[in-house]
């Protein structure tokens, strides 16, 4: 078996903000009704999180449960695991009107980090970063500029950003200029 491959081999920039590509994540998109029980119970078994409510994101490390609609999760596990874990959803989700898929090889995994973490992203998202009203655990689907991606806040400095490996090249670019030193514009205040 070949090792996993990231689309950007690790790359980071650091400027007003570090922007790093994390390493492969195993990913799973979990489709159905969410208050359904077994479903839940096999997202929560998979992860060892909670669902989500929406607009949210209970992640520990590698692993987590993140809302991405009202039908469909996105479950994260170490990228090992993830060849198992949905063999066992779908075994514990046989007689549910559900869908689990592995999406790990085909989205990249971003980091941007530091205290100019929030202002980098709002640059880039049309979405109100401000610390009053985006805070640790929150999840949202967007856009940076022209790519479709998910980003939430790992702790009050950290965004984790997902989206489509296709497109990796391009959000690193954007990030990278996004964070260039220099490029302050000051609108947050210091949290």
């Amino acid at each position: 078996m070949s090792e996993p491959v990231t689309a950007l081999g690790g790359a980071t920039a650091e400027g007003i903000a570090k922007v790093t590509e994390v390493g492969p994540q195993g990913m799973i998109t979990l489709r159905g009704d969410l208050a359904h029980k077994a479903l839940a119970a096999a997202a929560r078994t998979a992860s060892g999180a909670d669902m989500p409510g929406p607009g949210q994101a209970n992640v520990t490390g590698e692993s987590g449960i993140c809302w991405m609609s009202p039908d469909e999760v996105l479950v994260l596990c170490p990228y090992v695991d993830v060849d198992d874990t949905v063999a066992a959803m779908r075994a514990a989700l046989k007689k549910v009107h559900a869908l689990a898929v592995d999406v790990s090889d085909a989205r990249a995994v971003f980091l941007v980090e530091g205290a100019g973490a929030r202002e980098v992203l709002a640059k880039l998202a049309p979405v109100d970063l401000h610390p009053d009203v985006f805070k640790p655990g929150m999840f949202r689907r967007s856009r940076l500029a022209q790519a479709p991606a998910a980003f939430w806040m790992r702790d009050a400095e950290t965004f984790q950003i997902v989206c489509f490996r296709s497109h990796a090249q391009y959000v690193f670019d954007l990030f990278k200029t996004a964070a260039q030193s220099g490029s302050e514009v000051g609108f947050f205040p210091a949290v």
